[in-house]
């Protein structure tokens, strides 16, 4: 057998096994990359992270330039006629990656109840990532779903660039996001004028609207406080900062339904004794912001929850484990209580609730360093 025959056979082999399993293989290849990011992106900060992120921006890109100049009669030769078929399948890997990062990376910042409609918006950009197979070869459906990666990668990139969160470094990171899909727009028009001409208006209102949409869900608090990440929460009989330090806490233990908390979210405390709230939050190296504890009681007559406290504390960036801190707070009627640890805009890191029930005698407590 000559070399070129085995070489026809096997990729004629591979071509059926691909053909066949080509269902299987998407989906798996999708969850697959999906817990391969979950245990390798782990800091929007290190260079590796953006390095990853910024080569499957620049995937996407390249894949979308080279799509529509060849329809537009560019770069026409034997090899890229053969070649501009795999782009759609380089773009559905590219934007899956893509998507699998920003969910990863989003859902650190999150809390689940209060940022839910955006995070559902990035899974639904990553679970149908498989059914957009055909509108990838839509130009403006092309330019829509890299704007939102371009929006969504500079929401977090710039505060870490600047080394500062805030309504003006979410403007800037927008403003930013429409600088560079405008001049990517007018790179393409060098090859497809009439086609950009046609297509001006829905491309100004899909562009529009997904910058109008981000918008709404910064402001009015949905979107998770990236590239802030809540790493660890929990209530506590006592807290105390030691030399070393560690953080030295008192707590009741959990019952084993509860294995996965370090803490008892009953609290039993005795007359005047205080209920402490613990939480270690991540920052980017040279990023330095406040944090706000934000403690509320629910009011059964009312059925509303009422915020009594708000107390901050400055956290500083760099640290793997989050920077570490603590409100407490006396004379916690019994009842429901919940602290929302957030920012000082009100974008919530994390929420725990727990109820406080009045006894005579202290519980049994265990200690811990944190």
């Amino acid at each position: 057998m000559t070399l070129e025959r085995f070489y026809v056979m096997i990729t004629t082999m591979l071509k059926k096994l691909f053909t066949k399993y080509e269902h299987y293989l998407s989906p798996g290849a999708l969850i697959g990359g999906f817990v391969w990011d979950n245990f390798t992106l782990q800091r929007i900060d290190l260079w590796l992270e953006n390095l990853v992120i910024l080569t499957y921006l620049f995937i996407t890109g390249a894949s979308i330039l080279f799509l529509n100049a060849h329809s537009g009669g560019k770069f026409r030769n034997k090899f890229s006629d053969k070649f501009v078929k795999l782009i759609p399948l380089f773009l559905q890997f590219a934007f899956g990656g893509l998507f699998s990062a920003f969910v990863i990376f989003y859902t650190k910042s999150a809390d689940i109840w209060t940022s839910w409609p955006f995070l559902l918006v990035l899974a639904g950009l990553l679970l149908g990532n498989e059914l957009f197979r055909e509108r990838y070869k839509r130009f403006v459906f092309q330019l829509s779903i890299y704007f939102v990666a371009l929006f969504s990668y500079s929401i977090f990139a710039v505060p870490v660039f600047v080394g500062q969160i805030g309504a003006w470094v979410f403007i800037l990171s927008g403003f930013l996001s429409l600088a560079l899909i405008v001049a990517f727009v007018f790179i393409i028009s060098r090859f497809l004028p009439v086609e950009i001409l046609q297509n001006k208006r829905l491309i100004t209102y899909s562009i529009g609207g997904i910058y109008l949409l981000f918008n709404i869900f910064y402001f009015t608090n949905i979107m998770p406080p990236a590239p802030l990440a809540l790493k660890e929460g929990g209530v506590y009989h006592y807290v105390e900062r030691l030399e070393t330090g560690d953080y030295f806490v008192r707590y009741e233990s959990p019952p084993w339904y509860l294995f996965f908390k370090d803490y008892n979210p009953i609290v039993h405390l005795t007359p005047n004794q205080p209920v402490y709230v613990y939480g270690a939050i991540f920052a980017p190296t040279k990023l330095n912001t406040k944090i706000v504890h934000r403690w509320a009681y629910y009011n059964e007559r009312r059925g509303e929850w009422i915020v009594t406290d708000k107390l901050g504390y400055q956290i500083f960036g760099g640290r793997d484990g989050g920077y570490r801190g603590y409100t407490y707070k006396s004379n916690t009627t019994p009842g429901k209580w919940r602290v929302d640890i957030i920012t000082e805009r009100g974008q919530v890191l994390g929420r725990m609730k727990f109820d406080v029930t009045s006894v005579e005698s202290p519980p049994d407590l265990k200690v811990d360093l944190k």
